[in-house]
């Protein structure tokens, strides 16, 4: 009997739930001892968070409940035997390149070490507010959506800060949510029930998107009474640690706590609920510091996507690799890549490959939708930009929600990639 060969996959977001069904679906099917291979799939959490939605169920769970942000992994995954594939929900806390294994602390609190015959770093970036995102667990995030949920009835003033897509998309469903909509020739809500107010560093919101575009969300940020603040920096907050999870406890209590945010120009606000969304950092705290750029993200070769510095059969994906500018659809540009090219060099253990590897090219294209509220929204594909209700019929609806059971169920690639069947 052959030796086993573990594919170990870690992160079991959109990247790397990707990976592992287009690997179980188009590359497992093609290798010569292919029984002698098995997909691990590493998570934190049981259950895969369609973060895109957030910002709808910050506002109100009733339009975003969570049965349809939160699914089962490993229901995902019954398609497969248990021969091809295990999932295991648990955290990397070591990588060791010479021993080609990985170090995880399971749920349950022990200790396993998986050697890894390929592995594919799908670790992903975490947000500050553990309401945007899966910091540890989705009860976490669920929970904090509900605590803030439950405090929003007696909420006077909410501060957001950031001006990015998940500040932007915050405040409308908040704006909307809280106050309503200005008739149609009111440019400004001037009495709103709950102030609520975007600081950002930069001079424009949404830096990913023309000025014009910027400035249209703010427009109609303003008519559900959000107010934006540009060139500011939020120095401190008081309490330290307010709108974030505390890490030290796990409790959810600053997450609703009330706070002072004081302001580069010297300004202080106020506010019942605050609300942090200012970036993400990369889970890469497992890895070699050797693996990674300076600002913790994976050092890569950017159009291969191998880790060459961790040596053969190694890879990453997603928001964790500095090959990228984030972003669900340039995970999904990536998929076939990375897949393609592990599939060539499983094939070809000793090189000599026939053909050249798939290269990724990004798209470097102003390509962003992002909603304002529950029918408006701004954004542009691959250039060209996208009228506010286009924007909503793609996204605005329901935030992607809707698309999530092809996704971890695996029809999403339930076709290869013409590049990887001429390869």
């Amino acid at each position: 009997m052959s030796e086993q060969k573990n594919v170990l996959i870690l992160g079991a977001s959109y990247a790397g739930l990707s990976s592992a069904h287009y690997f179980l679906r188009h590359v497992l099917p093609v290798l010569p001892d292919s029984k002698s291979y098995k997909v691990t799939l590493v998570n934190p959490s049981s259950h895969f968070f369609s973060r895109p939605a957030a910002p709808r169920a910050v506002a109100t769970m009733k339009l975003m409940p969570p049965e349809k942000l939160f699914w089962d992994i490993a229901a995902g995954f019954k398609q497969y035997s248990a021969d091809q594939f295990t999932f295991l929900e648990g955290t990397a806390v070591e990588m060791d390149p010479a021993t080609k294994s990985v170090k995880i602390v399971l749920a349950n609190k022990e200790t396993t070490t998986v050697v890894y015959h390929a592995l594919i770093i799908a670790t992903g970036t975490r947000p500050v507010s553990p309401m945007l995102g899966m910091q540890t667990t989705h009860n976490v995030a669920k929970e904090a959506q509900a605590a803030f949920n439950a405090a929003l009835p007696t909420a006077k003033s909410i501060v957001i800060a950031g001006g990015g897509p998940a500040g932007v998309e915050t405040a409308g469903e908040l704006g909307e949510e809280l106050n309503g909509v200005a008739g149609m020739f009111t440019a400004k809500m001037t009495n709103p029930k709950v102030t609520i107010t975007v600081v950002t560093a930069e001079k424009k919101l949404l830096p990913m998107l023309r000025p014009a575009l910027a400035l249209q969300a703010e427009k109609y940020l303003n008519k559900m009474g959000v107010n934006v603040v540009y060139n500011t920096r939020v120095e401190s907050v008081t309490p330290n640690g307010a709108g974030e999870l505390d890490t030290s406890t796990n409790s959810l209590d600053k997450v609703t706590q009330k706070a002072t945010i004081t302001l580069s120009d010297g300004k202080t606000l106020d506010a019942d609920l605050y609300i942090p969304a200012t970036g993400v950092k990369p889970n890469t705290s497992f890895l070699p510091s050797n693996l990674l750029t300076d600002r913790g993200y994976i050092e890569m070769d950017k159009t291969t996507l191998r880790v060459t510095a961790a040596g053969p059969l190694v890879y990453a994906i997603g928001d964790v690799g500095s090959y990228t500018r984030g972003g669900i659809m340039d995970i999904y540009d990536a998929v076939p890549v990375l897949l393609t090219n592990i599939k060539r060099d499983l094939l070809n253990p000793e090189g000599g490959a026939k053909g050249q590897d798939r290269p990724y090219k990004p798209n470097l294209k102003e390509t962003h939708l992002v909603p304002v509220g529950r029918s408006k929204g701004v954004g542009a594909v691959f250039g060209w930009k996208l009228p506010s209700q286009m924007v909503w019929m793609i996204k605005g609806r329901d935030y992607f929600a809707s698309m999530t059971p092809d996704l971890v169920g695996g029809n999403k690639w339930s076709k290869e990639s013409k590049w990887a069947m001429d390869a």
